[in-house]
C-alpha cells in the first residue's frame, strides 16, 4: 500500500509533490465548503483547479486537465451567482432541477463528451481505453459544476458518480494521490447531498 502512493513520487521534483500536495489539501476542503454553503467553496477550489490543470497538462491527460480548466471557469461564475444579495434577488437557496434544467443538463453532459473527445484529437493524443472512462466522467463533472453553481441538489449526485468512476481510475495510473482524493470526495459528496437533502426537507416544511 505504501508503495502504491510512494512509487510515482520518487521520480517527481520536490515543488511538482508540493503543488500536487497544496491541490489536494484545497480541493478536500473546497468539497466540505459546499457541503456547508460556505462561499469559500469558490477561491479554494479556484485555485486547487488551477493547480490541478497544470498538473495535468504535464501529464498529458488532456480530458482531465479541460474538467479543471472549466471549473476555473465556473469558479468565478459560481462564486457571482452565490454572492449575489439585495432587494431585487434573494440568496440563492438550495432548489431541485425543473425540466428545463434536466434536459439542459443531458445536453452539456453530450456537449462535454463530444467537446474533451476533439480536444484529445486536436491536441494529437491516443485515446485508450481508461481515456473513454475519463470523457464519460468529464460530463458528469461538467454537468454537476454547472447544477453547483445553481444550487441544485442534484450536482451532489452526479459528483458521487463521477468520484466513484474516477477514483479507481487514478489509481490504475498510479496516481495514488488523486485516487486518495477522490476516494475523500466521495465520502464528503455523499455527506453532502444527505445534508443538503434535509435542508431541502426542512424548507419545504415551512413552506
Amino acid at each position: 500500500m505504501a508503495d502504491f502512493f510512494l512509487n510515482y513520487y520518487r521520480t517527481l521534483p520536490t515543488w511538482q509533490i508540493a503543488l500536487e500536495f497544496t491541490a489536494f489539501v484545497l480541493g478536500i476542503l473546497s468539497v466540505w465548503f459546499a457541503r456547508k454553503e460556505n462561499i469559500w467553496v469558490y477561491p479554494t477550489g479556484l485555485v486547487a483547479t488551477i493547480i490541478t490543470a497544470y498538473l495535468l497538462y504535464i501529464a498529458s491527460y488532456i480530458g482531465d486537465m479541460s474538467v479543471n480548466i472549466y471549473f476555473t471557469v465556473m469558479s468565478f461564475y459560481g462564486w457571482y451567482n452565490w454572492a449575489k444579495t439585495g432587494d431585487a434577488k434573494e440568496n440563492l437557496t438550495i432548489t431541485r432541477t425543473n425540466r428545463k434544467e434536466k434536459l439542459t443538463g443531458v445536453l452539456l453532459f453530450f456537449i462535454t463528451i463530444f467537446v474533451v473527445f476533439a480536444l484529445y484529437k486536436i491536441f494529437g493524443q491516443q485515446i485508450n481505453n481508461d481515456n473513454y472512462i475519463d470523457i464519460f466522467a468529464s460530463g458528469l463533472f461538467f454537468t454537476g459544476m454547472w447544477y453547483m453553481a445553481k444550487k441544485k441538489i442534484e450536482n451532489w449526485t452526479l459528483w458521487i458518480i463521477g468520484d466513484i468512476i474516477v477514483t479507481p481510475l487514478y489509481a490504475y495510473r498510479g496516481l495514488g494521490m488523486l485516487s486518495l482524493q477522490y476516494l475523500i470526495f466521495t465520502l464528503l459528496a455523499i455527506s453532502a447531498y444527505l445534508e443538503w437533502r434535509k435542508i431541502l426537507s426542512n424548507k419545504q416544511q415551512l413552506s
